[in-house]
């Protein structure tokens, strides 16, 4: 019999934590990454491959190879030893773990033959039906659990397995007045889970009419979490943390088994499926630990559902992943698409989707008036709890705010401030909008421009209406007076308009600042008057030039933020724009000079 000494010899530390972690070289005999034993963004938790011992400068969590596995699985010494010395080929002695917490795995492992063996027939016809290949088949495990109420019990009886652990493992259900113990799978093309460490937990069981329910899954049990597990990681695993041969830490997450199977026999080995229910923060916490980057939502639904899938998407999953949600153009599951042979329409959903965060952020504008300070307001306490993460590490929470800033011209020192700000949250007042506006500038040469107009209202004349106003009281006075026509405006008329309303007292402001005669003599206030006129027409075209200016600058802004995510292609018409863009501003600018 071997000892444990026996079973460290022949184990690489490095190799069995790197089952559970994504690790990376730190120096000479040393493996990083994120502690499995606390939550954390920078890893901190170190593995000394040369001494045999890991420890986390966080949690201060630390020991050998057998006591990772213990903390890891909750294992007893005893078991975690068996584990391992499975795992290294050496036999030991049974008192460390004679009741052992592997029995329901031992017992499902003995179920999945038995399913196996029911496999030939009606359920191996229909998976073939399906385009399963026999390797497929195989590398699945896939079984049938056959008609009849007891034949598991009865072969687990034959092998002196009790129906205590039949119980236990969810492979049974007991009737509640006889106390019978009868097989839950009967019937059933039969799918092994395993969980991401490739332990058999339990089965999912699918049948081969149309009786309900249609699929059915072991219960929770000790092994079986519904909720913390995705069906295929097991296998998608190398792909995330770059060891297979596409890499790049994406996975695609479907619906049902058969999506999972048909992905991984075309080759798309990212494939995994939640087990009926929503992504949880469990599964987020454990596929943040793997290693994963980026997760692809592809269901069956059109535009409609995607933009419901994401609304719903749990927060915790968009802060730590790039998550995009896609269906097959054919509008069919991925299976169904590619038993048709629709392997490019796949490839086509995998380009594009939906992304969540611009999802969120246009579902926001959606409802809201971007035009005005009480939209913008509502658009940002809206998509406040997800760009309020200040963590570098969350890339969509940056991308948000990054959005956010350019739609709605917003500092982004001023919107970090107000993020940082909890007081500011719960009152977020006009002042502090307008505060944040990364337009100032150009929102007080609006009034200005305004203020000359009150002063000599035929200068509307040089508007054409179009001017795209980011004031909002410029905007409503501008189409009050334009409404008026150039003849019929006048500083009276347009007051009366806003009689009682906000813009009254702008207006009434303006006015004295445009016509502050202080204490010239009436006999020279008409010379002032003309003087006026002239200043006025003078400053109109003058700050028209500067707004034009500035519109042009901002797109400027826009073009160049475009050309670093454009195709090569795109990005040689992008930067054409750039510069017709910036020959106009120097145009504009020689102008200006020329009539100084």
């Amino acid at each position: 019999m071997g000892t444990k000494e026996d079973v460290r010899s022949r184990l690489n530390i490095a190799e069995v934590i790197g089952e559970y972690v994504s690790l990376t070289p730190a120096g000479k005999g040393r493996m990083k990454g994120l502690c499995p034993f606390h939550k954390e963004k920078s890893p901190s938790f170190q593995v000394d491959t040369e001494q045999g011992y890991y420890y986390c400068f966080g949690c201060k969590a630390g020991g050998d190879i057998f006591s990772f596995v213990q903390q890891t699985e909750n294992l007893s010494f005893g078991d975690s030893l068996r584990k391992l010395a499975e795992k290294a080929g050496v036999q030991v002695e049974a008192k460390y773990g004679e009741k052992s917490s592997r029995d329901l795995y031992d017992v499902n492992a003995f179920a999945l033959s038995y399913f196996q063996e029911h496999l030939p027939g009606p359920a191996l016809e229909y998976l073939k039906a399906r385009g399963l290949t026999d390797a497929t088949i195989a590398a699945f495990e896939l079984g049938y659990a056959p008609e009849g109420w007891d034949g598991l019990v009865k072969r687990a009886k034959s092998r002196g397995i009790t129906d205590r652990l039949l119980l236990e493992a969810g492979l049974t259900t007991e009737n509640p007045e006889s106390g019978r113990i009868y097989d839950r799978f009967r019937g059933r093309v039969m799918f092994p889970i395993r969980d991401h460490l490739g332990r058999l937990v339990g089965f999912g069981g699918r049948v081969l009419d149309n009786s309900k329910p249609k699929y059915l899954n072991t219960p929770d049990t000790e092994a079986f979490k519904k909720g913390e597990l995705l069906y295929g990681l097991d296998k998608a695993r190398s792909l995330i943390s770059g060891t297979g041969t596409a890499g790049g830490g994406e996975l695609i997450v479907v619906e049902g088994y058969m999506d999972v199977i048909s992905l991984h026999q075309h080759g798309f080995t990212g494939a995994v499926a939640s087990l009926g229910t929503a992504l949880t923060a469990e599964h987020a916490m454990l596929l943040e630990r793997l290693g994963a980057q980026k997760l692809t939502l592809m269901f069956d639904q059109d535009q409609a559902g995607l933009k419901a899938t994401l609304s719903g998407l749990d927060q915790v999953l968009g802060a730590k992943f790039r998550v995009r949600a896609t269906s097959v153009p054919s509008g069919k599951d991925p299976a169904d698409a590619l038993l048709a042979g629709d392997e490019a329409g796949i490839r086509q959903a995998l380009l594009g989707g939906l992304d969540e965060v611009h999802y969120r952020v246009q579902a926001a504008l959606d409802k809201h008036d971007v035009g005005t300070t009480a939209g913008k307001r509502s658009i940002l306490m809206e998509l406040l709890p997800r760009m309020q993460n200040l963590d570098p590490l969350d890339e969509g929470a940056e991308q948000m705010r990054t959005i956010a800033c350019h739609t709605l011209g917003i500092k982004p020192e001023a919107l970090l401030e107000w993020i940082g700000s909890k007081a500011k949250r719960r009152s977020l007042t006009d002042t502090h909008m307008a505060g944040m506006s990364a337009h100032r500038g150009e929102e007080d040469r609006e009034l200005s421009l305004l203020r000359q107009l009150l002063v000599d209202p035929s200068l509307l004349s040089k508007l054409d209406g179009s001017t795209p106003w980011r004031n909002e009281s410029v905007r409503k006075v501008m189409l009050a007076a334009l409404g008026q026509g150039v003849g019929g405006a006048n500083a009276d008329s347009i007051l009366e308009i806003f009689r009682g309303q906000p813009e009254e007292q702008l207006l009434i402001r303006l006015m004295f600042e445009g016509r502050d005669t202080g204490a010239i003599s009436r006999d020279t206030n008409q010379m002032y008057e003309q003087k006026v006129n002239g200043y006025a027409a003078a400053a109109v075209d003058d700050i028209q030039v500067s707004m034009s200016i500035d519109s042009m600058r901002a797109e400027v802004d826009l073009l160049k933020r475009q050309v670093a995510e454009a195709e090569a292609a795109e990005q040689l018409n992008l930067l054409r724009q750039i510069g017709e863009l910036q020959r106009a501003i120097e145009a504009e600018k020689r102008a200006r000079r020329s009539t100084a």
